[in-house]
């Protein structure tokens, strides 16, 4: 499907969208289920990232194809692999077989896990015969990504001497794995993170409990991008959110402040308010904890006129696509000049984009989502704009809702 994207309209913006689970939060909630029956879950998000775990984890024996999904391939992976009786091929789409595993095949492996390549080694399809992981503690590099890690964490509980885990050098993506020692908090799992080593205590049985699914954050960043772009008086709404969040992506309500955008928490949604223009030309920051978010505030800069310098983007190579190189082709398109190393990005300011562009969305839902609120100052074209139900079907939809135009060619 190919849209043509154009701008509200009006600028100054009013409205109220609602957004559904998180998906980082739904899988993970998902995975807790399967291990301990009687959890309940509300808000579920209804990307295909939350129907391929789903459909996943109701599998015993055979081939499981999870698509895309990244997540779902790091946690399906731990859990089978800690799943007496289960055997299946865990597979996925021609560039999810490219994407590595080797680093959790391994630590699983060393825990006593059957697991070998079906094709080539350290990556998927993966051949799984479920066994009973008797040893409890395993290392792990502590700069890889954190689904590893937290895949790791959430099997822990049903395994029985528990895990202790230590992550060797610096630590990245730590939000996400509060994250999920917060989920095994809640359904009264012990844990305890102190220095580099995470431990996680064996439980058998878990009282009945309900999960909220909080919205989800990187869902908002393009609806922050949009209020960036817009006129000083707008406001949208979005709901549900909490104001502490378990999300490293709710950054987002400091960062961009100095897009000149506010976050109000209000009961149990944020507004953000458009209250000035942006004060700089230059605009730096760390994404360690938060990588998700850099092609939107890449974006945003575009647009804007300005530049930006983002670090701590190691992982973006290992994504859908190498969202580090996809962002150069296509900022490019627009007439930016982007430079990129293997963990950041550098774009110069420019006053000038391109019109008529026709962005590639290379099957990642955030290369389309991220460029989407650029058609406030660009009217340009998106290549395969369906790859947004990875993780947000209704986002055409509720851009509709604010005023843009989009129209399927």
């Amino acid at each position: 499907m190919r849209l043509q994207l154009s701008s509200p309209n009006d600028t100054k913006i009013q409205k109220a969208i609602a957004i559904t689970g998180s998906k980082s939060e739904t899988n993970r909630s998902l995975l807790l289920q399967a291990l301990f029956s009687n959890i309940k879950i509300e808000n579920l998000s209804n990307s295909d990232d939350g129907a391929v775990m789903q459909k996943g984890l109701a599998k015993s024996t055979g081939e499981v194809d999870i698509h895309h999904a990244g997540t779902a391939m790091r946690f399906l992976t731990a859990y089978f692999a800690s799943q007496e009786g289960k055997e299946v091929v865990l597979t996925g789409s021609q560039r999810m077989q490219e994407r590595p595993i080797k680093i959790l095949v391994e630590a699983l492996q060393s825990l006593g896990a059957d697991i070998q390549y079906e094709k080539e080694a350290g990556y998927p399809p993966l051949k799984i015969v479920g066994k009973k992981l008797e040893k409890s503690h395993v290392s792990l590099p502590a700069n890889i990504s954190s689904q590893y890690i937290s895949a790791l964490l959430l099997i822990a509980p049903s395994l029985e001497n528990g895990l202790e885990l230590e992550l060797i050098g610096k630590i990245t993506s730590v939000p996400y794995i509060k994250m999920t020692l917060a989920l095994l908090d809640q359904i009264g799992v012990q844990t305890s993170f102190e220095g580099n080593t995470i431990k996680v205590s064996s439980k058998e049985n878990v009282e009945d409990v309900t999960l909220v699914v909080e919205s989800d954050w990187s869902s908002a960043s393009y609806f922050y991008s949009i209020a960036a772009m817009c006129d000083v008086g707008t406001e949208i709404q979005l709901s549900s959110y909490k104001q502490n969040s378990l999300q490293g992506d709710s950054v987002l309500a400091d960062i961009y402040k100095d897009f000149g955008v506010q976050t109000k928490f209000v009961n149990n949604t944020i507004l953000l308010q458009k209250i000035s223009d942006v004060s700089s030309d230059h605009l730096e920051y760390d994404l360690s904890n938060a990588p998700d978010i850099a092609q939107t505030i890449a974006v945003s800069c575009l647009g804007l006129g300005i530049g930006c310098h983002l670090t701590g983007l190691h992982t973006l190579p290992i994504k859908e696509t190498d969202r580090l190189a996809a962002l150069q082709t296509e900022l490019g398109k627009f007439g930016a000049t982007v430079d990129i190393d293997s963990e950041s990005l550098t774009l110069k300011a420019q006053s000038q984009l391109a019109s008529g562009v026709a962005v590639d969305t290379y099957n990642d839902h955030r290369m389309a989502m991220a460029f989407g609120p650029l058609a406030l100052k660009a009217n340009f074209m998106v290549n395969d704009a369906e790859v947004v139900s990875k993780s947000y079907p209704d986002f055409w939809n509720d851009l509709r809702a604010l005023g843009f135009g989009i129209e399927e060619l």
